[in-house]
């Protein structure tokens, strides 16, 4: 009879030799056939077991030739018929002791372990190569070291470790990491009366697993380690007449094949709640990234519910994520639920839908717990459930498994701080207590992943010299952390499709914190609808998270990984056009008064998604500003220019001022670079007005005088010459304030800027006020704001009802300006600008006629002014609010209003601060 070896060379044994002649490729093939035994193989799958991904175009003739020659070498063996051709593909059918893989298996369920190992002859499947080759290998491999694990415990049993001690240790020194196996030498050392060498051979197991994997031996070896070192009684050889037999396979009931529940397990108290109350629940799904503890919360829960499934719990990895394997195909995994059971091999139907319907039959009438970890997707899972049976099935996965009907799903997220803490304090002891802050730190680098945590806390209870804070400054390199946790990733990165997988390399080149479908779509140079599906098919691969409708984020280890795998940096140059011509877009909608402006701007090349209106317009900037920042601060240095051009309103009207400063700093070192005096004289002036807008009067001064000195366009020239009359009105140098804004009023008109104008008037006429000409101030104002009606400009127009608000209060109308404040307040309130809604406030407040009122005013102008860091209202405000208190007999408020009010104006470097210090010394 022919006889096939995989459990060593790939061999055809033909009369006690090897068949010559079967090339390395014709036998990997061969190979794969075998190990699929009785199942129809397809030429597409044989291709992806023979190549993966990397599949030469020559791969179906490659595979056509080796059934053709895997053919003739078995006609001229004599068993022709063993490789048959179906319909769907490929199938063999060896007979019963043909191949020694199955009939290792056989011999190991009937407890004939050592007729088993004997077939071995090297490691599984040792001298051909294929993609499939190392998880199968790695599968076969363990279950050799399984099948020795049982015979090493029989053979302890019996009393026989003197005898085992050699092979042990050799096994051991191969597969260090291999808990079973070194537990059995410690054992068989502490038995042989060698104490020492088996603490050694328990603490070699320590550190190697803990160098490796990062991780603390399970309980049964902690408690083996503990006996050891105490030397328990318990530990000591019974008295046997006979050597141990392997146990009988036990009846059907009561068969529990859960894994260890860990005693440190921690937190996740919603989801322990949730699935304990699924009742009546058949089927619950538990889905999360990579790392995130979803087998710990499986197995935790299970054991919990042991005592309402007393027909027995099984569980059964189907290797989807597991490195180096292949997953379980749901034939296979039938086959070994039912030996769960204990249903014998031998009445194991062949075929898929026999298996599901015995399978079926099984589970009828009895309460069993299935817990089926690590699964692909829903098509691997369908044939593995229950009928209408009182099993309760816990699936975990990677992915959504959105086509199970009538699942109940729980998705797992990272750890709440609490819990994490507590997680973390469980594995370390008290140096955790010790180092709060540190340990918070720890965390927050670990991204509260149970994973890293868990490999972060194992590094540090097997360091004893180390502080936590030692370990958080190993941890900021992220590097350092990646490395733990990487394998995970992998596993799932590569179970995306081609399109996911660039998808996710150009997502990690992304400098922002998320990104919305527009966004991904311009990055990948794809449509919206194209960028929105694959976005939606990683946040179902738990690859990216989404913590808001339409939009998608990473988890920061998961963000690393990406970046690590590297991509097309030319993209970060199509996101930030795409920013660019956005915000144009939105602007235009919210600022059509200043469209002009954006006139250099150029058009895009392809069509920008539009913005309808001015609130999806101020939504669209609220959500991606920061995004924009940063993409501009670290991409690529083009469009910076046009890109502080267009958002420059925004940022302004929003009192988003250290943005500003960014990235008009960023313009400004970048034009500087390139020799762009344009854009030098544009970046000067919006820095000097966004110092200004702070009350940073000296960096406003002189980034105005710089710009002066730049300017080619009288426009900017005249923005210059704005800020640095505003400057000088702040300082009360009103001679001088009237010079400059005279000479940008002249600059506007020859530029024909209407907008400038508008604008120019409104601050020329409080300065005019102040000079005692009201009247002059009068017509500059009502001209400003008929120039601002008639551009449709209502920040404008609210600006100078304000200014009509101040020079009404001069005159003593206090109703009138009154009026004109509120109606300045309101346009505020409407464009949701807050700095000079504090502005309009502060001049309600001092137009009030009762201080009572006047109090509560500026209390309402304090607030908006702390909100948008706006210093020269702040101080206005606290001013006001101890000159009320003052009048209102408030002495110890008032005095603590005017400190704070000297304070302000002492950093403003203003006149009033010598007013309050007047006001001060009234209020004792």
């Amino acid at each position: 009879m022919v006889r096939f070896t995989l459990l060593g060379p790939v061999q055809v044994i033909v009369d006690g030799g090897p068949l010559a002649g079967i090339a390395p490729r014709h036998r990997a093939v061969l190979a794969y056939l075998l190990l699929n035994a009785g199942r129809v193989i397809s030429i597409d799958r044989l291709i992806e077991a023979m190549w993966g991904y990397d599949q030469p175009d020559t791969a179906r003739s490659q595979v056509h030739a080796s059934i053709t020659a895997i053919r003739k070498a078995l006609r001229g063996a004599g068993d022709g018929d063993l490789l048959e051709t179906r319909a769907g593909g490929y199938v063999v059918n060896p007979a019963q002791g043909q191949v020694d893989a199955q009939e290792f298996t056989e011999l190991v369920t009937l407890g004939d372990l050592r007729g088993a190992l004997k077939l071995w002859n090297g490691e599984a499947l040792e001298d051909v190569h294929a993609h499939y080759v190392s998880g199968a290998r790695d599968l076969w491999n363990d279950r050799r070291l399984t099948a020795y694990e049982r015979l090493a415990e029989t053979e302890l049993a019996a009393g026989r470790h003197a005898e085992l001690l050699d092979d042990l240790a050799a096994q051991v020194t191969a597969n260090p990491i291999r808990e079973k196996l070194s537990g059995h030498l410690v054992l068989a050392l502490h038995r042989s009366g060698r104490q020492a060498d088996a603490l050694a051979a328990a603490r070699a197991y320590r550190t190697a697993l803990a160098d490796e994997q990062g991780l603390d031996p399970g309980h049964a070896f902690a408690e083996l380690e503990r006996a050891v070192l105490n030397d328990d009684p318990s530990l000591r050889l019974a008295e046997v007449a006979e050597p141990v037999q392997p146990p009988a396979p036990a009846g059907p009931s009561r068969r529990t094949f859960l894994p260890y529940d860990i005693p440190d397990f921690s937190g996740r108290t919603a989801e322990l709640e949730r699935l304990a109350d699924e009742q009546e629940a058949a089927l619950v799904t538990i889905d999360g990234m990579a790392g995130i503890g979803k087998t710990t919360l499986a197995v935790h829960v299970a054991h919990q519910l042991t005592g309402r499934y007393p027909d027995g719990q099984l569980f059964l990895d189907l290797q989807a994520h597991t490195a180096g394997s292949t997953p379980v195909d749901s034939a296979a995994a039938l086959e070994a639920l039912l030996r769960q059971l204990g249903v014998p091999v031998d009445l194991i139907p062949a075929t898929l839908v026999e298996r599901s319907a015995l399978w079926r039959a099984e589970l009828a009438g009895r309460r069993v717990l299935v817990v089926l970890d690590n699964a692909l997707d829903a098509d691997q899972v369908r044939p593995l459930l229950p009928g209408g049976s009182d099993t309760l099935v816990l699936v975990t996965s990677r992915r959504r498994l959105v086509g199970l009907d009538g699942a109940r799903a729980l998705s797992v997220e990272v750890l709440g701080e609490q819990d994490a803490v507590e997680l973390f304090g469980r594995i370390v002891g008290d140096r955790a207590k010790d180092e709060p802050e540190a340990v918070r730190e720890v965390l927050e680098l670990c991204g509260y992943l149970p994973l890293a945590i868990r490999i972060s806390a194992a590094r540090l209870q097997h360091r004893q010299r180390w502080t936590v804070a030692y370990l958080a400054g190993k941890l900021r390199d992220q590097r350092r952390l990646l490395d733990g946790v990487s394998a995970a990733f992998s596993i799932s990165y590569e179970q995306l499709d081609e399109d996911e997988q660039r998808m996710f390399r150009l997502l990690g080149l992304v400098p922002g914190r998320d990104i919305d479908p527009d966004g991904a779509a311009a990055l990948a140079g794809i449509s919206e609808d194209d960028a929105e599906e694959l976005l939606e098919s990683l946040l179902d691969a738990h690859m990216l998270l989404q913590l808001e409708p339409g939009r998608y984020t990473f988890h920061d280890l998961l963000r690393e990984h990406a970046r690590s795998l590297g991509g097309d940096d030319g993209a970060i140059l199509q996101l930030l056009v795409y920013y660019l011509h956005r915000s144009r877009a939105a602007m235009d909608r919210l600022f059509p008064d200043s469209i002009v402006q954006r006139e250099g701007i150029p058009q895009p090349q392809s069509p920008i998604p539009p913005i309808r209106d001015a609130d999806e317009a101020l939504t669209w900037l609220d959500a991606e500003r920061s995004n924009i920042i940063v993409t501009a601060l670290h991409g690529p240095e083009v469009c910076l220019g046009f890109m502080g051009l267009a958002l420059r309103p925004y940022l302004d009207r929003q009192a988003h001022h250290d943005d500003a400063l960014t990235l008009h700093n960023l313009v400004l070192r970048r034009s500087r670079k390139l020799g762009s005096h344009g854009f030098e004289a544009q970046a000067l002036t919006d820095l000097s007005w966004t110092y200004w807008r702070l009350g940073q009067y000296e960096q406003a001064e002189e980034h105005a005088n710089q710009a002066l000195e730049a300017c080619e366009q009288p426009h900017e020239e005249a923005r210059a010459l704005l800020t640095l009359g505003n400057v000088a009105q702040r300082r009360r140098q009103d001679e001088q304030a009237e010079q400059y804004l005279k000479r940008a009023l002249d600059l506007t008109r020859i530029g024909a800027d209407t907008w400038g104008e508008a604008h120019v008037l409104g601050y020329l006429a409080l300065v005019l006020d102040r000079a005692g000409r009201p009247e002059e101030a009068r017509r500059h104002l009502d001209v400003a704001l008929a120039l601002h009606r008639k551009i449709g400009n209502p920040g404008g127009e609210a600006l100078v009802l304000n200014h009509l608000g101040v020079v009404a209060r001069h005159q003593g109308q206090l109703g009138q300006a009154r009026t004109r404040h509120e109606e300045a307040a309101a346009l505020y309130r409407k464009l949701g600008n807050i700095t000079d809604e504090a502005v309009a406030l502060n001049g309600l407040a001092e137009a009030a006629d009762d201080p009572a009122r006047a109090a509560e005013e500026h209390a309402a102008a304090l607030a908006l002014a702390d909100a948008s860091r706006n210093r020269p209202e702040q101080a206005r405000a606290h001013d006001g609010l101890a000159r009320a208190h003052l009048t209102l007999g408030h002495s110890d408020q008032a005095r603590e209003h005017g400190r704070l009010a000297l304070d302000l104006y002492g950093e403003l470097g203003v006149p009033e601060a010598e007013e309050v210090r007047a006001l001060l010394e009234r209020a004792g």
